[in-house]
């Protein structure tokens, strides 16, 4: 039998016993002039050809690797649906599909989607019957026309620069979920340390008077519980906790969180129950520093693409997941900016449980963000992004944009799209920081981050020795404004080592392994001894493609020697300014 890729549950926050897996063998065929749907496509059987999901037909893994561009793509597989689950609902869940994708099943249409990042799903019980059931999914995805959050995708037919090889279609799990007729639709949970409590709103679909129920619970001791009557759609409840553990860098404490939804009476409507777990941690700021937990913790980040060699957007494995992480924190990095992408949830599920401090960001380049029209293909999918990843702990702070190349509105008086984002994003989640755009050209923002890649070590620690905190080394100065914010170096480095002697890009090339190293030493000391600087992040983790300035190789393989190695990693972890004076 096929081993079916990716098996693990693709949602750990809100899991249930009952579900089934529908990564592995498609039916699939592209439709290169995107007239399938006058062709009416839904209704042929079978398509042409076979795919391997949840990986793009651009990826070795897909079994297709054709990396030309693919305006649109179907689906369709079937499956089959014991009786007794037509009781209860049955939902369609989707990771991600880039961009905007249709479904139906059985001939019918379920419903659609825009957003190639963010996951959703449709209730699709109604449209299925006992037993063998087809689920067709038409992907339509133009990331050269300005309209759509493409990331590092390409544009051209080639890879090129600092922009890779394109996602088409289905990338990420897709799955079905059998729940009963009353179920917990989603849960929103906000540790609150200050008063030993976690407070949890959840999203119900039922109908009448319901006990809704929370548990919490660590290394299998009880910690607290509460309950609340519902008879709508919502429910809000605060357990408090009789311990506190408090989850932090490298301290993954994470509590077990169990949630229940029941009828008020014996032999009322069957039971539903979600596991989840959540960390207990702060994050505010002041002009100075991020604090995490009431102190100052220097955030030293690595950039991380999320690129794979054989599968583009979507890791080969569970473990290659991990191994990121594990290869990052074997640095001396505390966390990484999750860069121009937008991470599947098991790569932030195993964050939450190493201890692993990232920034969460959304794709934007390829959108025209210049305008205010730009909200209208950025601003739903980033709130369903929002909502989906609120609940992670090692989510420090939010960067919806990076390098925008403007203010965020090409009309005088109008707020712009990045003060926009920003007033949404504080609005839906207050806890954490939230930076308008990286790099620049800054608006509104809670930090203050810029990108700096000069290689000339002794001019860049030349800027940032004598600075203080409330002074920063601003290489835009004629087009933004500080405002006291604590200061980010955000991009740094970029230096290119290639073991293969190859063509590769990066911002410099040192001559030998001890020029590379000697120079990562010095820019990273004058970061992390400067007074005024909070937190950095080295470009980047490993090479990705082209881009041949990472401190691993694309299949994430040592470049250096070991004694390298270990110098970065002494670099990268010696005590900073903002640690000493505390």
């Amino acid at each position: 039998m096929t081993k079916t890729p990716r098996p693990e549950h693709p949602k750990p926050q809100m899991r249930r016993d009952d579900w089934e897996n529908l990564n592995g063998a498609w039916e699939f065929e592209t439709d290169m002039s995107n007239s399938g749907m006058d062709r009416r496509l839904w209704e042929k059987e079978p398509f042409d050809r076979i795919i391997t999901v949840p990986f793009c037909p651009e990826s070795r893994l897909s079994g297709v690797g054709f990396t030309d561009f693919m305006p649109a793509l179907w689906y369709r597989k079937t499956v089959s649906v014991p009786a007794e689950k037509l009781s209860g609902r049955v939902l369609l869940h989707f990771g991600a599909v880039d961009y905007f994708s249709r479904v139906w099943v059985n001939g019918s249409e379920a419903g659609t989607h825009s957003g190639g990042y963010s996951s959703f799903s449709f209730d699709i019980t109604k449209y299925l019957s006992a037993g063998d059931n087809s689920i067709t999914v038409y992907a339509y995805d133009d990331n050269r026309r300005g309209r759509q959050p493409s990331g590092k995708q390409s544009a051209l037919y080639q890879s090129h620069g600092c922009h890779y090889t394109r996602t088409t279609g289905i990338w990420q799990t897709v799955w079905l979920e059998y729940t009963p007729l009353n179920y917990i639709k989603s849960a929103r949970i906000t540790p609150d340390v200050a008063n030993r409590a976690v407070c949890i709103e959840a999203e119900l679909s039922c109908r009448g008077e319901f006990l809704f129920k929370a548990e919490a619970s660590f290394r299998g001791a009880r910690q607290g519980e509460a309950s609340v009557l519902v008879s709508g759609s919502h429910a809000r409840l605060a357990v408090a906790l009789e311990e506190l553990f408090l989850w932090d860098a490298g301290v993954p404490n994470l509590y077990d969180l169990k949630l229940t939804l029941t009828g008020r009476t014996p032999g009322g409507p069957p039971r539903d129950e979600v596991t989840s777990y959540f960390g207990m941690r702060s994050v505010d700021w002041d002009g100075r520093a991020i604090r995490i937990n009431g102190r100052p913790l220097f955030l030293r980040l690595v950039l991380d693409q999320g690129f794979y060699p054989d599968g583009i957007y979507t890791a080969p494995t569970d473990e290659a997941l991990i191994n990121d992480i594990r290869l990052s924190m074997e640095l001396g990095m505390n966390g990484a900016r999750l860069h121009e992408k937008v991470f599947e949830e098991r790569f932030l599920y195993h964050a939450d449980r190493m201890g692993y401090l990232v920034w969460g960001e959304h794709a934007n380049w390829g959108l025209d963000a210049d305008r205010p029209e730009g909200l209208l293909h950025f601003l739903p999918e980033w709130m369903e992004v929002l909502e989906r990843d609120y609940n992670h702990p090692s989510i420090i702070g939010w960067c919806p944009f990076n390098e925008t190349w403007d203010r965020g509105s090409s009309q005088p008086g109008e707020p712009g799209v990045l003060y926009g984002v920003y007033k949404v994003t504080k609005l839906y989640d207050k806890t954490r920081p939230v930076i308008d755009t990286s790099g620049y050209y800054h608006v509104i923002t809670d930090i203050y981050d810029t990108h700096d890649y000069r290689q000339d070590a002794a001019a860049f620690a030349e800027s940032y020795r004598d600075l203080k905190p409330g002074e920063i080394y601003d290489p835009k100065p004629d087009t933004q404004a500080y405002g006291g914010q604590p200061f980010f170096v955000s991009e740094y480095g970029g230096m290119r080592w290639q073991t293969d002697g190859g063509g590769g890009w990066g911002y410099s090339s040192p001559d030998s392994e001890e020029e590379l190293v000697a120079r990562y030493e010095a820019l990273t000391d004058a970061l992390t001894q400067c007074e005024a600087v909070c937190a950095f992040c080295y470009t980047q983790l490993y090479d990705t493609e082209q881009e041949c300035n990472g401190l691993y190789t694309y299949a994430r393989e040592k470049k250096f020697s070991d004694a390298a190695y270990e110098r970065i990693k002494a670099a990268t972890r010696r005590e900073a300014a903002i640690e000493k004076n505390e």
